[in-house]
């Protein structure tokens, strides 16, 4: 059972997307799909994150992409409901795959012991290591927030490797912060509290 405080912000989050008007959004998920995403997939949605693809499901970015902006995939919101399980699995793996890429680039954090001579010593030990750090589920191309059910209001992570960014406060104010325009200012006490291991040492 979704908590009510997660519930309602994933609600409230997809109602401000549907105000911005910046995509398209339909019916949203039911209980029968993530069953079979959940179990397809090997993650749980957080409370809010589930509440907000229950309330509607957005497949379509209309808008132009700013110059230099690509992706690994296709669209940048998952398509639960209909998409390419390579490319959704794609979506997924983001995070360790771009972190893998900056280990045989050299990145190696001193937690993980020493350091074997080669790239792909390094990115195979690498591996091992990461086998298991929290799940992270895209929400909106490379931005991520954990897997876990019941949780939520967790921070919205925007992650390329180990550039690791907060991209908003919980998910409404990512909402906000990515959609908007021009984008909100932050105020003076924007209170961005890292919740997922491991992860939240990048930041």
């Amino acid at each position: 059972m979704i908590d009510e405080a997660g519930l309602r912000l994933g609600t409230q989050a997809v109602r401000r997307l549907a105000q911005l008007g910046c995509c398209q959004i339909e019916q949203g998920l039911t209980e029968a799909e993530f069953d079979r995403i959940e179990h397809e997939y090997q993650f749980e949605f957080a409370d809010d994150h589930r509440a907000f693809l229950a309330a509607g499901l957005p497949v379509h970015e209309p808008r132009e992409e700013e110059p230099g902006t690509s992706y690994a995939w296709e669209r940048p919101w998952p398509d639960w409901r209909n998409g390419d399980p390579d490319e959704l699995r794609r979506q997924l793996n983001w995070p360790i795959d771009f972190l893998l890429q900056d280990v045989q680039h050299g990145h190696w954090p001193p937690a993980w012991g020493e350091q074997p001579d080669s790239n792909q010593g390094a990115v195979d030990k690498a591996r091992v290591q990461l086998a298991d750090v929290p799940t992270m589920v895209p929400v909106y191309a490379h931005r991520f927030l954990p897997a876990g059910r019941a949780t939520f209001g967790h921070p919205v992570l925007s992650m390329r490797g180990r550039d690791i960014i907060y991209y908003g406060a919980d998910l409404l104010d990512y909402i906000n912060q990515e959609f908007e325009e021009p984008r909100p200012e932050h105020p003076e006490d924007w209170p961005p509290q890292a919740t997922v291991p491991f992860w939240r040492d990048y930041l």
